[in-house]
């Protein structure tokens, strides 16, 4: 195996990646939607947005892998970062400088990859969007130039990202360190302690903009029998692409989390209850449908919903309650359903 030498302009590359402050940050459900179509455009197994860190390459989007890091020396995209165009290899086996690598010989058992560098606005390259698959092929002209059009999309859109307000806040309010303890490895979301950390931000955003804090407990129903059937690896997948449809289905402002086991937290900013429950139903036909896809095999999955609205003078620890609550309720009368839990106050 030969590891991909550095850049000459390392320590500018780097530099430009932190300030990007992209690295350890929730997934976004339009980088999903692009590598997804990428996905199918090309018949790959796997779609990456990768990101070239100083020991490692982060996935900030992927699709067809569970990983979300590998170590920088195994790393097909930290050789692609020193091209100018796509680095595509048709065959590892036949390439001496990745035949042996660890990612070749055991899974995901990489044969073909193609990844098309993506850069800053000043050109520094911070990593790839990237085609991997199982089999040997290669990419024809109006492929090469198709992978060149996305990259570029990506681009365009990380530029935007950057310059965002909400961007601006996340850094603000987080360092780098702080939201990798605080991001969910499998699904991307933040996990308890990033929903515990935004709970009072968001509550105090309630009471800034007038509007009321909405809390939805999202549980996937009979998800124990996922496991059981179909093994913890599928439970998993679910588990992501459950992950993915629930971020897609709110709006960009909401923050998602992931409590724990199949259980995710969402905290939205709503007028009435009549908004909650326009999330809450969105959310709960975006698992429905269309069926999860779990290595070519359709599974049909349903997930149930409660929500409550913080009450004047009520803790937000007694709201995420009252949401727990009505989502047992929604378990109780049939799953697959959304329940509101009102209160007096």
């Amino acid at each position: 195996m030969l590891s991909a030498e550095l850049p000459h302009n390392e320590v500018q590359r780097q530099q430009a990646l932190e300030r990007q402050d992209l690295l350890d940050t929730p997934a976004d459900p339009y980088l999903d939607t692009l590598t997804r179509i990428a996905r199918e455009l090309f018949a790959v197994k796997t779609v990456l947005i990768s990101l070239i860190d100083n020991d490692r390459q982060w996935f900030m989007s992927r699709q067809g892998l569970e990983l979300a890091e590998t170590p920088r020396c195994i790393s097909f995209c930290a050789h692609a970062i020193l091209q100018d165009d796509a680095l595509v290899i048709e065959d590892t086996h036949l390439d001496f400088r990745f035949a042996d690598n660890p990612v070749v010989l055991q899974s995901p058992f990489i044969r073909f990859y193609a990844g098309q560098p993506l850069h800053d606005e000043d050109g520094q390259t911070l990593g790839t969007l990237c085609l991997i698959d199982p089999q040997p092929r290669g990419l024809d002209v109006c492929e090469r130039r198709q992978l060149r059009d996305m990259a570029q999309l990506v681009e365009g859109y990380l530029r935007l990202r950057h310059s965002s307000r909400q961007a601006e806040q996340l850094r603000a309010a987080l360092s780098r360190a702080q939201r990798k303890a605080m991001l969910d490895a499998l699904t991307q979301l933040w996990n308890r302690a990033g929903l515990l950390h935004f709970l009072p931000q968001q509550q105090a955003a309630a009471e800034r903009t007038g509007l009321r804090l909405g809390l939805l407990f999202c549980d996937l129903d009979h998800f124990k029998q996922v496991n059981d059937r179909h093994g913890h690896a599928a439970g998993d997948q679910v588990l992501w692409q459950s992950a993915r449809r629930l971020s897609a289905a709110v709006r960009p402002q909401d923050v998602v989390a992931r409590n724990g086991g199949e259980e995710f937290v969402i905290l939205a900013l709503v007028h009435d209850s009549t908004e909650l429950l326009q999330i809450a139903e969105r959310m709960r036909l975006a698992i429905a449908e269309p069926a999860m896809e779990l290595d070519g095999a359709q599974l049909s999955q349903t997930a149930s919903v409660g929500c409550a609205l913080l009450a004047p003078g009520e803790t937000a620890a007694d709201a995420l309650e009252r949401a727990d609550q009505a989502l047992y309720r929604a378990k109780r009368g049939g799953r697959n359903r959304c329940e509101f839990a009102a209160t007096d106050k």
